[in-house]
């Protein structure tokens, strides 16, 4: 009877120990590996070097998501008109902020003031 509970227990071994292994993906593990070793050159004062290598970890990086890259591509020229609305609003803001500023400037100048600068 010993050799039978053995056997089952070898077998049952066996078929727990078959789990399946997701794969490596290599690419993922590449722009990774990329992407600190970019870091860590920048951090080590090698400016170009690090910049050259992230920049190829992030390509790398964006390979998974293709998609996703092509609805920002399609979203991108709205959101660059609204960048420029917004742009056209804040010089308009500070055009009329200078020209209160030099009107109040122009208010309080009095002759009295000039000579004491003098």
């Amino acid at each position: 009877m010993s050799a039978v509970s053995i056997l089952r227990r070898r077998h049952d071994l066996a078929s727990e120990s078959a789990t399946p292994v997701e794969p490596v993906d290599w690419v993922n593990v590449a722009a990774g590996t990329a992407l600190v070793a970019g870091g860590l050159l920048i951090l080590g004062r090698q400016r170009r070097s690090g910049m050259a290598v992230a920049a190829a970890g992030t390509a790398l990086a964006l390979l998974d998501h293709q998609d996703t890259l092509r609805a920002w591509w399609h979203e991108l020229p709205s959101f660059m008109n609204q960048v420029q609305h917004l742009v056209g609003q804040v010089q308009e803001r500070v055009s009329e902020i200078s020209a209160r500023r030099e009107a109040f400037v122009e208010a309080n100048e009095s002759p009295d003031l000039l000579r004491k600068e003098d």
